[in-house]
């Protein structure tokens, strides 16, 4: 079953974007991460225009965040005081990123930045989880227990301007959670992720978050920075394709739920190990591409003027 894409401007299999959905989802369900750092790579090995999977993605994200956060809020597990000072950084970043997305893409050099920037971005990210998850695994064979991230207090406790967070038990400087915002929002509009693979281990070891509350916090400040990326990708960069966010979040869905009921069968350690060699994996094949000769000695494109 074809359909046509109007924005990417191709025609693809309807099927293999809801099976493509629906893998992603449930590696989301299993791993406890979004899925935005997988499923934009591999719809450009799909053939997608990368300007046009992160926009898409960009989308995608903002329900699958309020889903997820519904049942956070429920549990208790939302420090919206937090979340707001994350948000104001993370609307900022992600206002920003569009704005440079839209330069980029103007000057042709968009889908160079995105590969390049994932290549960077997922292997020293998957790297650092692989030696963390390793490393706790030796520790829990050595101790005969889990093993528990150790939290120390760095100089960025000192920073001026320090707000108390009863919700997570945290005295702390506003400017880190708004530094950590901010970055989250520049990967949501540049990369179409929506940063809580980064939010996530920056709320535990930098803030030092209680880890029940990291995942509601952090998908609460998501839903508003995606929705803001969506928003602006597609009204100023017309980089959003309904069509094909409407077949992958069918497919996410479901696979989301699949996923999650097979999550409880895998230790925390040996779900972070899997996932980074995932990701790794994913990162050479885009690096492989980067650096391959390409197929056509010459290509055509078509650049907006600035």
């Amino acid at each position: 079953m074809t359909v046509y894409l109007p924005i990417a401007e191709m025609s693809i299999n309807a099927l293999v974007l809801l099976g493509l959905g629906g893998i992603v989802g449930a590696l989301s369900g299993i791993f406890g991460v979004g899925g935005g750092f997988l499923m934009t790579p591999l719809l450009i090995f799909l053939g997608i225009p990368p300007s046009v999977a992160v926009g898409t993605q960009a989308n995608q994200l903002v329900a699958a965040s309020v889903s997820g956060v519904l049942g956070h809020w429920r549990r208790g597990n939302v420090d919206v005081k937090l979340g707001m000072v994350m948000l104001v950084g993370s609307s900022l970043g992600t206002v920003l990123g569009v704005l440079l997305f839209g330069l980029l893409k103007r000057l042709g050099q968009i889908d160079l930045v995105i590969n390049l920037s994932y290549v960077v971005f997922l292997g020293v990210i998957a790297t650092l989880m692989l030696a963390e998850s390793l490393s706790a695994l030796w520790r829990r064979r050595r101790a005969g227990g889990p093993a528990r991230p150790r939290r120390r207090r760095t100089a960025l406790h000192g920073l001026p301007l320090r707000m108390r967070f009863d919700k997570s038990k945290l005295y702390i400087s506003a400017l880190v959670p708004f530094t950590i915002g901010a970055i989250g929002g520049l990967m949501v509009a540049i990369m179409g992720i929506g940063g809580g693979f980064f939010l996530v281990p920056a709320m535990i070891y930098i803030l030092g978050m209680p880890t029940t509350m990291v995942a509601g916090t952090s998908l609460f400040q998501i839903i508003f920075s995606t929705a803001i990326a969506t928003f602006l990708q597609a009204y100023q960069n017309h980089t959003v394709d309904a069509i094909l966010a409407l077949l992958l979040l069918l497919g996410g869905t479901i696979g989301a739920q699949i996923g999650t009921q097979a999550s409880g069968k895998l230790r925390a350690e040996t779900s972070r190990a899997l996932l980074a060699f995932l990701v790794l994996a994913v990162c050479a094949n885009m690096l492989v591409q980067l650096v391959a000769p390409p197929t056509d000695a010459f290509s055509l494109t078509v650049t907006e003027p600035p």
